[in-house]
């Protein structure tokens, strides 16, 4: 089931959010987006090597991956939806596209097994980043698919939610919560990624007055919980998926309360 959402469900929601009709200052405005994701999450990456370069490696691999990547997929996309409709999913997905790069690179060489890192340069086949190629392409040029073909691609995608739950769902059984939440390391990583990341990234973008829906979608996508896929990885690569699951979980709960306020946070810098 893991191997459904990372080569076939992922790929089919960028594709999916890219099918939409094209505005010349769409393009200008995806390029922004791109740029602003790419160097959050080249902060992050930085971020986590400075941090975890001297942990113990089966903790820092998942901590890494925790503190980089967040659930900027299936927990984000549909708040983008509700605040900022259509062009708020646009631009989340363009953050996404980033992210799977980011993912199948940086995260696919943190978490394989030493011996296993050639299995890196596999990356730019992958199909999430053949997904982000093929969804800018489409709306770059205006190509709209036929429904025989994008009818299943949005069956796919609604499977974005439900299928990753599932995952974390079965971990979850087995992940020791009372290990996370006694675990300052896991705080640490937490708050990084649910609060000090998406603030850096805010404060950055209002200063250099960033478009606002631009802005507001980029900082859901950042202040979102860790990445279930850090479980769904760490289960695929045998690391440590009790240490996962519990973090997964216990920010995603933290979450409720640290996205509303950095998210009114934006809006409230941006109205002003």
């Amino acid at each position: 089931m893991t191997d459904v959402v990372l080569y076939a469900v992922t790929p089919c929601v960028i594709i999916n959010a890219f099918q939409r009709e094209y505005r010349p200052e769409m393009l200008s405005g995806l390029l922004i987006a791109l740029l602003a994701a790419f160097l959050s999450l080249l902060f992050s990456v930085l971020l986590a090597e400075l941090i975890y370069r001297k942990t113990e490696l089966s903790r820092a691999v998942v901590l890494k991956f925790a503190l980089v990547f967040s659930n900027c997929g299936f927990m984000a996309l549909p708040l983008q939806q509700a605040i900022l409709g259509d062009d708020g999913v646009f631009y989340g997905a363009a953050f996404v596209a980033i992210f799977n790069i980011f993912m199948w690179t940086y995260g696919l060489l943190t978490m394989s097994r030493k011996g296993e890192w050639r299995s890196a340069l596999k990356a730019i086949c992958n199909p999430g980043i053949i997904g982000t190629a093929i969804g800018i392409i489409l709306f770059s040029f205006s190509i709209q698919l036929p429904t025989v073909i994008l009818s299943p691609i949005r069956m796919l995608a609604a499977l974005n939610t439900p299928v990753p739950m599932l995952v974390i769902g079965y971990h979850l059984m087995h992940a020791d919560l009372k290990r996370v939440l006694t675990d300052k390391g896991a705080y640490f990583a937490m708050a990084m990624r649910l609060i000090v990341i998406p603030l850096i990234v805010m404060g950055v973008m209002v200063a250099l007055r960033i478009d606002a829906t631009i802005t507001t979608a980029t900082v859901i996508a950042v202040s979102a919980p860790v990445a279930a896929f850090t479980t769904m990885m760490a289960s695929k690569y045998g690391r440590d998926t009790e240490l996962s699951a519990g973090i997964v979980s216990a920010s995603a709960l933290f979450s409720l309360i640290t996205m509303p306020l950095v998210v009114g946070l934006t809006q409230y810098l941006l109205s002003n």
